[in-house]
C-alpha cells in the first residue's frame, strides 16, 4: 500500500510552504468504543486538489471537522495532536474565524440554505467578515458567476435543481476567497455530467491557488482529477500519494475496503506489468506503446 507520509507532493512545488499541517491528530467521541481518528499526520499546500477516500466510518467526516474547529469546538471530542490552517490552530480558534480560512461544502447542500434569495445567500459569509456593501455586491456577483448562477441572484434557492443549489453553496464558499476548500462528498447524488462540472470547477479553483479537499467515491473521477489521494481506514491514514501509485495497489485498495477504477480491475485480471493504469487515458497510452 502506497506509504502514508503525509508530504505528498500534488501539482504545487514540494518546496511551498503548506497550507494545512495536520500532526498527531487522534479523535475519540465520548462514549466512543475506539478512536475515530488515530495519529493522523499529512501536509496539504496551495493549488493542491487532494481526495479523501475510506469506507463509511473510517473517520473521514470527522477529519473534515478537525479542519475548521467544528470538532471539538461544536462537536464534543478528546482530541490530540494539532491542526494548523494558514498558520491558525483550527481546533482552539473559535469556528466562526475559522471559516475565514475554511470554506465547507456538505453533501446535503439544502441543509445549508437558509436565506431568501441566493444573492443573500452567498452574501451571508461576507456579512459575517464586515466587508463593504458595495464590495459585497462585486463579490456575490464573481461567486456567481464563477459557478455558473449568474442571473439567478434573485430566485429563492430551494427551487433551484439539486446540482444548482450545490454550486450555490460552492459559491457560498468562495466568496470569502478562504485558503482551504473542503468539500464532503459534493457529488452525491449528482449525474455524472453534473459531477465532472463540479470537479472542473474545482480545478479552476485549485489553479488560482486555492487548496482543495474533497471526499468522494468516485474513484475514476478522483482518479483524473485529483493531484493526491489520502486513504483513511478504521481511524488511520494507510495511503497518501499520487492516484496511480494509491489506486494501482490493488491489494492494498482491497485491505482498505476500497474499489479500484474499473480499468485498473481489468488491468491487474489480465496481469499487465505495473504501474497499473488508474484511468482509460493511462490504459490507451499503454496500449498505444504496445502497438
Amino acid at each position: 500500500m502506497a506509504h502514508a507520509e503525509g508530504t505528498g507532493g500534488g501539482s504545487s512545488p514540494a518546496g511551498v510552504a503548506p497550507v494545512v499541517e495536520v500532526t498527531g491528530l487522534t479523535v475519540r467521541y465520548p462514549g466512543a468504543p475506539a478512536d475515530s481518528l488515530a495519529g493522523i499526520a499529512f501536509v496539504l499546500r496551495p493549488g493542491e486538489v487532494v481526495g479523501l477516500i475510506g469506507l463509511t466510518g473510517a473517520g473521514k467526516t470527522t477529519l473534515c471537522r478537525c479542519l475548521n474547529g467544528i470538532v471539538p469546538q461544536l462537536v464534543e471530542a478528546d482530541v490530540e495532536g494539532s491542526v494548523t490552517v494558514a498558520g491558525t490552530d483550527a481546533l482552539r480558534t473559535p469556528v466562526r474565524r475559522m471559516a475565514a480560512f475554511v470554506g465547507m461544502v456538505l453533501d446535503e447542500p439544502a441543509a445549508q440554505l437558509s436565506q431568501g434569495t441566493v444573492g443573500e445567500e452567498v452574501a451571508l459569509g461576507l456579512e459575517s467578515l464586515a466587508v463593504p456593501y458595495e464590495a459585497m455586491v462585486v463579490r456575490v456577483g464573481a461567486a456567481l458567476e464563477r459557478v455558473g448562477l449568474e442571473g439567478l441572484a434573485e430566485r429563492p434557492p430551494l427551487t433551484l435543481s439539486d446540482g444548482q443549489q450545490q454550486r450555490l453553496v460552492l459559491a457560498s464558499a468562495i466568496a470569502t476567497s478562504p485558503p482551504v476548500l473542503v468539500l464532503d462528498e459534493p457529488t452525491a447524488g449528482l449525474d455524472p455530467r453534473a459531477r465532472a462540472a463540479v470537479f472542473d470547477l474545482l480545478a479552476g479553483l485549485a489553479a488560482d491557488g486555492t487548496t482543495v479537499l474533497v471526499v468522494d467515491h468516485d474513484v475514476e473521477l478522483l482518479a483524473e482529477a485529483a493531484d493526491r489521494l489520502l486513504v483513511l481506514h478504521d481511524g488511520r491514514l494507510v495511503a497518501d500519494g499520487p492516484p496511480a501509485a494509491v489506486l494501482g495497489d490493488v491489494a492494498g485498495m482491497a485491505a482498505a475496503g476500497i474499489r479500484v477504477p474499473d480499468v485498473t480491475a481489468v488491468a491487474a485480471a489480465l496481469g499487465l506489468a505495473r504501474p497499473l493504469p488508474v484511468t482509460l487515458q493511462d490504459a490507451a497510452r499503454r496500449l498505444g506503446s504496445h502497438a
